[in-house]
């Protein structure tokens, strides 16, 4: 029996997910969450085999849902079915330990698919992913040539870069950009990991050394 936990915060996804994933035989929805911290609390009490996830979740992202179930249920490999297609979040997930990444514009049998790879101890990405990661992989720099730092965000991670780095709050950028000030949040943070900046000062040097609050 294999036993699978969905977090997604749209009840028609996973109600759509469910009702493809139990006519696998074999395999069994023990549990559906709405949010990161009910998706965790799912894991750590049922310990299943397979996690998918949204990227974008409330109260803590998928990614960090991911970095928690690595550290207290291991034995669980974790597939995310998400919208966001950039290679930075695809690259994240899996440095952090995802074993799939599913596009939500894909069907189910292509997720089932993922699962199928995921459970035979592979990983497996959308085709599209798959092809871009490749193809990037074959045109990386050596490694004395200098990455430029907006290669290392997303275009939303970019433009909260901009408007923390002007002295606007998550409620503030999150008006501007029509996000949740919790969405907001959760770029600012990733954001200063990927540059490795510690905080609201190294964030503003950052941005005025390179001229981005001129622009």
């Amino acid at each position: 029996m294999t036993t699978i936990v969905l977090v997604d915060d749209h009840p028609i996804v996973r109600g759509g997910l469910r009702a493809a994933l139990a006519a696998e035989p074999d395999w069994h929805v023990v549990g559906e969450g709405d949010d990161g911290i009910e998706g965790l609390t799912l894991v750590n009490q049922l310990h299943p085999d397979i996690l998918v996830v949204d990227l974008q979740l409330p109260t803590i992202s998928g990614l960090d849902v991911l970095r928690q179930v690595r550290v207290s249920t291991p034995t669980t490999r974790v597939i995310f079915f998400s919208m966001h297609s950039e290679d930075a979040y695809v690259r994240e997930a899996l440095a952090a330990g995802a074993v799939g990444y599913v596009l939500k514009d894909a069907d189910a049998v292509e997720l089932i698919h993922g699962i199928r790879v995921a459970l035979q101890g592979g990983r497996y990405l959308s085709p599209t992913l798959a092809e871009r990661m490749i193809s990037a992989y074959l045109h990386q720099p050596s490694p004395d040539q200098h990455i430029d730092w907006a290669e290392m965000l997303t275009a939303r991670e970019r433009q909260v870069l901009i408007l923390a780095a002007q002295g606007l709050s998550n409620v503030e950028i999150g008006d501007r950009l029509t996000i949740s000030p919790r969405t907001a949040e959760t770029h600012r943070t990733n954001l200063l990991r990927k540059l490795g900046l510690k905080g609201q000062t190294d964030l503003m040097h950052f941005a005025h050394e390179r001229g981005l609050l001129e622009e």
